[in-house]
C-alpha cells in the first residue's frame, strides 16, 4: 500500500496538476462489478496524481490501493502468480505432463510433515501439500500462558483463506484449522436494526449476492482475560463486489482449537452473529483488519473486543475518494458488533487534502489510510495507530498517526461507541528513495532481493508495568535501506517521541516488524522482523520497477531475527532465529505476507512467528513451487543489551 503523497498549490510550487486513473477507474457502466478481481489482474490500477511545479518539474504520486494480501489472495484464486501463470497446486497441467510420478512413495524424500521441522524451529501449519502459508499473527492466553494462538493466510484449499493455529504446550507442538465461516452468504440487505441487534453492520446496504464468500485474508487474533480467543478475517468474492469482516469466538476451555460458526445470512439470523460488517457494492471495499481485547481485570471495559480496518470508498468521479480507518466493538464476546464508525478523524496541523477528491469533505480529514493496529489499556481506553498519507504539500513522505479512544456503551443494546480523539503523530514514515518492483500491475513498494511486496504499516504494544507507556514500530527508508523505527508514548498515546532505529546492523533490508512487551519485566521490549540481502543499486529503481532477471532480484537470501531492548535505548541487540532461506518462487513468488507476529507470554520468554521457504519440494515443479512457504515459531529468551552497529550478514548476528 502506497500512501497518498499530494503536492498541490503553494506559493512556490504547483503550476498545473492532473488526476491520472487506472483503466475504467471511475467504476461506471457495466464494468462496475468485480472491482478487486480487476485490481488483482492489473486491469484496474491505483490512481495517480501528477503535479507540475513552476520550474517544470513533474512529480507523480500513487494513491492508496487494496492491500497486498487481498490482491495476492485474488491472484491465487485466479491462478495468476507474480512471475508465472501456473497453478499453485498439484494440477498444474503443463508441469504434470512432464513429471515422472512412477516413484511416488519410492525413492524421493517427500518431505512429509515430520521432516519439515528443521534448524531447531517448530513448524506451525500442519498442511504439507506445498501450498503457501504466509502473513502471521500470534498472542497468548492470559488465563493460561501455555496456550498460544495464531493465524496466517492459508491457500491449502486453492482459494486463499485465513488459517488458525493453536498450541496448548507453550509452543512445543501446534494444531491448525480453517475458520468456520464458509456457510455464511453475503446478504447486507438482510441487515438492519432490530430488537435483537440494534446495530447496522453494513455501510452501503446493497442487495446481497446470497453466495458464500470465495476467499479470505488478513488473519488477526486476540484473547480476553478469561481465555476466550477471537479470530478476525476479511472475506470477499472474486467475481462480485462482496466483501465482509467477521470475528468469531473460541470459548473458554477450547484454547483456540474450536471456533463458533459464522451463521448463514439467508436464514435471516436476527443477530448477525460474529459479523462486523459486509457489503456488496462497487464503491465500498473492506480491507486490512486487526483486533485487540481488553484483558485487564481492573478495566471498566474488561473483555471488550475491538476491531479496526480500512474502508475503501470509490464513489468519486476519479474512482478513489478516500480510505479512512473504521472501528467497531463488541461487549458480548463477539456475538454482536457495534455499528461501524469512522475513527481516523481530522487534524488541522497534520492532515491535508482530505477533500481533494470530494470537495464536501473536511480538507484536514486524515483519510488516506491503511494498516491500522490497536491496543487496549488498563483504564479501559483504546489506542489505534495507522499509516497515513495526508502529509503537507512538498512533503514526499507519509506518517504514522494514532487516535486515543474512550469506548463506552453496549454493543448488544446498540449504544456502543469508540469516542476517538483527534489524531496525534506517532512518527514519520520516510519512503523517498525506496525501491519499487513490478509484479504485473506496475511498480509497487518491495524488497527486491526477495522480490516480495512490502509496506510500512505500524505495530503497537503496551508496557504492562507502566499503565500509560506504549511502543510503536514500523519500517521506513530514512537510512537508505529498510530499517525498523520505534516511537514511545508515556501518556497513553496522546503524544509520541521517536527513539531511533531498532536494528543495529546495516547493509540489509529489515521489514515486517512485530512488537510485544514483557508481562512482568519493566519496559523490556521484543521486536522481531525479516532481513534480506540487498541488490546492486537498490536505491535507484529502474524504469518500470525491479523485475526478476535483473542483478540480484529474486536471488537474495533472507532470515528472521528477534531483537530485545529496554524502552527507547536503541539500537537493540538481536539473535537470528531461522536458517537463511531463498526467495518465494514459482506460483508463490512475490508474496511473503503483509506482516509477521510476536508474543511474550511470561517474563522474557518470546514466541515469534514467521513464514519462510526452507522446505524444498522434491517433485518441483509439479506443485508450482520449488520452495514451499511454511509457518515457523520458536521459544526464545529476549536478547539483552544494546546492539553493536556494523554490517549485517544473513544467518548470523
Amino acid at each position: 500500500m502506497k500512501r497518498l503523497l499530494v503536492a498541490l498549490v503553494t506559493a512556490c510550487t504547483v503550476a498545473t496538476f492532473f488526476v491520472v486513473v487506472g483503466q475504467d477507474q471511475a467504476l461506471s457502466g457495466p464494468k462496475q462489478g468485480q472491482v478487486v478481481r480487476r485490481a488483482a489482474t492489473g486491469d484496474l490500477k491505483p490512481a495517480e496524481i501528477t503535479t507540475t511545479t513552476s520550474d517544470g518539474k513533474t512529480v507523480t504520486r500513487t494513491l492508496p490501493f487494496f492491500s497486498n494480501a487481498t490482491l495476492q489472495a485474488v491472484q491465487d484464486a485466479l491462478n495468476v502468480a507474480a512471475g508465472e501463470d501456473r497453478l499453485e497446486g498439484a494440477d498444474a497441467g503443463g508441469d504434470i505432463a512432464n513429471t515422472d510420478f512412477s516413484d511416488i512413495g519410492g525413492t524421493k524424500a517427500t518431505l512429509g510433515c515430520a521432516k519439515r521441522d528443521s534448524a531447531g524451529n517448530t513448524r506451525v501449519n500442519q498442511d504439507c501439500s506445498f501450498r503457501r502459508q504466509a502473513e502471521e499473527d500470534i498472542t497468548y492466553n492470559p488465563a493460561n500462558s501455555n496456550n498460544i494462538v495464531g493465524g496466517q493466510n492459508d491457500s491449502r484449499v486453492g482459494y486463499n483463506q485465513c488459517g488458525i493455529d493453536y498450541s496448548t504446550d507453550n509452543g512445543q507442538s501446534w494444531g491448525d484449522l480453517l475458520p468456520p465461516f464458509r456457510q455464511h452468504e453475503n446478504a447486507p440487505d438482510f441487515d438492519g436494526p432490530s430488537a435483537v441487534n440494534p446495530n447496522r453492520n453494513t455501510i452501503a446496504g446493497d442487495a446481497g449476492t446470497y453466495h458464500t464468500y470465495d476467499a479470505g485474508s488478513d488473519p488477526a487474533i486476540a484473547v480476553d482475560s478469561q481465555g476466550r480467543a477471537f479470530f478476525s478475517c476479511v472475506t470477499f468474492d472474486i467475481f462480485y463486489n462482496a466483501s465482509a469482516l467477521y470475528v468469531t469466538q473460541s470459548p473458554k476451555g477450547a484454547d483456540g482449537a474450536f471456533y463458533f460458526n459464522v451463521p448463514s445470512s439467508i436464514t435471516r439470523t436476527p443477530t448477525k452473529r460474529f459479523l462486523v460488517v459486509e457489503d456488496n457494492s462497487p464503491v465500498i471495499f473492506h480491507d486490512k483488519n486487526m483486533i485487540s481485547a481488553d484483558r485487564y481485570e481492573s478495566s471498566p471495559n474488561r473483555d471488550n473486543v475491538y476491531v479496526t480496518w480500512t474502508v475503501f470508498k470509490l464513489d468519486c468521479t476519479s474512482g478513489y475518494c478516500e480510505s479512512p480507518i473504521y472501528g467497531s466493538m463488541s461487549t458480548d464476546h463477539a456475538l454482536t458488533w457495534s455499528t461501524p464508525e469512522e475513527i481516523s478523524g481530522a487534524a488541522d496541523a497534520l492532515c491535508f487534502f482530505g477533500n481533494f477528491f470530494k470537495p464536501s469533505l473536511n480538507p484536514h480529514k486524515c483519510n488516506f489510510d491503511q494498516g491500522s493496529y490497536s491496543v487496549a489499556l488498563p483504564n479501559g481506553d483504546l489506542e489505534v495507530i495507522f499509516n497515513n498519507g495526508n502529509t503537507p504539500a512538498g512533503n514526499p513522505n507519509g506518517q504514522q498517526l494514532g487516535v486515543h479512544c474512550k469506548p463506552t456503551g453496549s454493543s448488544s443494546a446498540g449504544t456502543a461507541h469508540l469516542n476517538c480523539a483527534t489524531p496525534a503523530k506517532v512518527g514519520d514514515d520516510i519512503i523517498a528513495g525506496e525501491p519499487l518492483c513490478n509484479f504485473g500491475r506496475g511498480p509497487e513498494e518491495c524488497i527486491p532481493g526477495a522480490f516480495i511486496r512490502t509496506n510500512d504499516f505500524p505495530r503497537i504494544t503496551k508496557d504492562n508495568t507502566q499503565n500509560n507507556h506504549l511502543q510503536a514500530v514500523w519500517q521506513d527508508y530514512r537510512n537508505g535501506e529498510y530499517d525498523i523505527q520505534i516511537s514511545i508514548s508515556t501518556d497513553g498515546g496522546l503524544t509520541w517521541t521517536e527513539k531511533g532505529t531498532v536494528n543495529p546492523d546495516t547493509g540489509l533490508d529489515h521489514y515486517f516488524a512485530a512488537v510485544d512487551q514483557s508481562p512482568s519485566k519493566g519496559d523490556r521490549i521484543g521486536v522481531s522482523y525479516y532481513r534480506t540481502e540487498r541488490v546492486p543499486n537498490e536505491n535507484t529503481t529502474p524504469t518500470g520497477g525491479f523485475a526478476p532477471g535483473q542483478p540480484g532480484v529474486q536471488a537474495r537470501n533472507s532470515d528472521y531475527v528477534l531483537a530485545g531492548g529496554t524502552g527507547g535505548a536503541t539500537p537493540y541487540d538481536f539473535t537470528v532465529l531461522s536458517p537463511a532461506f531463498p526467495p518465494p518462487n514459482g506460483a508463490q513468488a512475490g508474496f511473503n505476507g503483509d506482516y509477521s507476529g510476536l508474543t511474550i507470554n511470561r517474563s522474557e520468554e518470546a514466541h515469534p512467528i514467521w513464514s519462510d521457504t526452507r522446505n524444498f519440494d522434491p517433485y518441483a515443479p509439479a506443485n508450482g513451487v520449488t520452495n514451499d512457504e511454511d509457518i515457523f515459531s520458536d521459544k526464545v529468551s529476549l536478547p539483552n543489551g544494546v546492539g553493536k552497529a556494523g554490517p549485517g550478514t544473513i544467518g548470523k548476528n
